[in-house]
């Protein structure tokens, strides 16, 4: 993990009055700074706005949505740039591993460009090592468990070098014991990494164990006339 860290400067994922609107009406409206190694949880019922938070972040809204607002991280407005260019890194509910390609092939996906010959193989040899899957390199996704799927998403996302982390309900699909497991790997990798991080869940659980402030969306439809 040390050379990763090294190629992610901290810095701050900060929301300056984003608001979200459908045929003008305003679904969400939020303004909130994560700091480098902070986990900030983010809760509310279904319908709240969520997973629409994220994507405004991250550069995927569907076109039918309007965006207002900035998404600054480290400083620089990210709001016009396409999702690629945000050095945004996000992890879902599944791990969505590329069935076509084996678990090197997947970790390498994450990898930059510059990365050639030998030191791309090491990078991924040392990586899966680091999380406990030394040799799984030739493995089948189809042939893994749900925890080493989650640990090799995990991993090839924290591969990219991102500067910011998003977690869209994570450990949801996980049992209990896997859960903990899991949010122990994601939250201590994020803090080593120094990364900002913005995690939405429905389980207060996943709010306690991130030990960050916690932003509770509202249902609009109760505010609705």
């Amino acid at each position: 993990m040390a050379e990763m860290a090294q190629n992610t400067d901290p810095a701050p994922l900060v929301l300056n009055g984003v608001e979200v609107a459908l045929l003008g009406r305003v679904l969400l409206r939020q303004s909130l700074q994560v700091l480098p190694g902070q986990i900030v949880s983010v809760m509310g019922p279904s319908g709240a706005g969520k997973s629409t938070l994220l994507a405004a972040i991250v550069g995927a809204l569907s076109p039918e949505f309007q965006l207002r607002g900035q998404v600054m991280l480290g400083g620089k407005d990210v709001t016009g740039l396409p999702t690629e260019a945000r050095s945004i890194g996000m992890l879902f509910q599944d791990p969505l591993l590329f069935p076509h390609l084996n678990v090197a092939q997947n970790l390498a996906f994450g990898l930059a460009r510059h990365w050639r010959g030998g030191a791309r193989r090491h990078a991924i040899e040392a990586a899966l090592a680091d999380i406990g899957l030394a040799g799984f390199g030739p493995r089948d996704p189809a042939t893994l468990s749900g925890g080493q799927k989650a640990r090799v998403a995990l991993m090839r996302t924290l591969l990219a070098a991102p500067r910011a982390l998003l977690l869209d309900e994570p450990f949801s699909a996980l049992d209990v014991d896997l859960r903990a497991q899991m949010r122990d790997l994601v939250f201590g990798r994020a803090r080593q990494a120094r990364l900002p991080v913005l995690m939405v869940t429905h389980d207060p659980q996943d709010a306690r164990a991130a030990g960050g402030p916690v932003v509770h969306l509202a249902d609009p439809a109760a505010a609705a006339p």
